[in-house]
């Protein structure tokens, strides 16, 4: 009777959590959807921008120059790292901080730089390895706003130019689809302009740009513009990748769960079987014995 009792405190127990999983499951979906939504309505926008900025420096050649292009001086390296708050997110903390592990041992310098985390996941990693985190930006959750996402990125070109930090990297999860996440190291700061792919041959002729203002004011203006963006679509990448690998997480937490249930519910039966068969046969054999 112990057994049997026991059996049906876990049937329950697994129900609960089914039941909770499932739940968490509706909720990473709908916040997914909506992560998703802004992200894809802010990509063209910063890739305009990323592109404008490629074709800007392509076209005026060295004449071109900018302090946020060009190498840093005796500053220290700064690493942006950008985890979760919560846990349940499958390997969405894991993969982007072992990435930044690998940042940190093959990049001179950066783990004697400036680390700064994004999330609370974050801020315990590096506790538990014994890394200083010399910031943590608790602001962001899990809609992060473009005023924020702004100031923190004016804050990292202030210092780049007054030559306090040399570079800056964000080290996130990009996301791809909703079957794809890419943890990537990205380098911020000096702005790195796209180049033209390798062996590509020109196919007609080139266009020619008037630019007013010059082409160093215009920079001034489009730069800054151009590294919020890139910094705020990372953030929005983070959150959809967070989304999507908490509802895989929790899809299949649920069904575990359910396969538990109908395990637990069969030992159940056979258990139960086999109580009943004891009793009947303590019942036959007491009558035998009377008689």
């Amino acid at each position: 009777m112990g057994k049997t009792r026991e059996i049906k405190k876990r049937i329950k127990a697994v129900g609960n959590i089914k039941r909770i999983t499932r739940t968490m499951q509706m909720i990473a979906t709908a916040k997914f959807s909506q992560a998703l939504q802004r992200s894809t309505a802010g990509k063209p926008y910063s890739t305009a921008l990323f592109e404008l900025v490629g074709e800007l420096a392509a076209t005026a050649g060295d004449e071109l120059s900018h302090p946020l292009l060009q190498s840093g001086g005796e500053g220290k390296a700064l690493t942006l790292v950008l985890t979760s708050d919560r846990g349940l997110c499958g390997p969405f903390n894991g993969s982007v901080l072992r990435s930044s592990m690998q940042h940190f041992r093959h990049s001179e310098g950066a783990r004697e730089g400036f680390v700064e985390v994004v999330g609370k996941k974050g801020v315990g990693f590096y506790k538990f390895n014994g890394i200083d985190v010399t910031r943590h930006h608790s602001q962001f959750g899990d809609k992060p706003a473009y005023d924020d996402v702004d100031r923190l990125a004016q804050d990292f070109i202030d210092r780049f130019i007054a030559g306090e930090i040399n570079r800056v990297n964000v080290v996130y999860m990009r996301f791809v689809s909703a079957g794809k996440q890419v943890p990537e190291v990205m380098q911020l700061l000096p702005f790195q302009t796209p180049k033209a792919a390798e062996g590509q041959t020109d196919s007609g002729a080139k266009p020619i740009y008037e630019f007013s203002p010059a082409g160093p004011e215009l920079l001034d203006e489009i730069l800054p513009a151009a590294i919020k963006a890139v910094l705020f679509q990372a953030f929005n990448d983070a959150v959809v990748s967070e989304h999507v690998a908490r509802m895989v997480a929790m899809k299949a937490a649920t069904d575990n769960a359910g396969k538990m249930g109908k395990q637990l519910t069969r030992t159940f039966n056979r258990a139960r079987q086999a109580q009943i068969t004891t009793e009947l046969t303590e019942i036959i054999s007491g009558a035998a014995a009377l008689e």
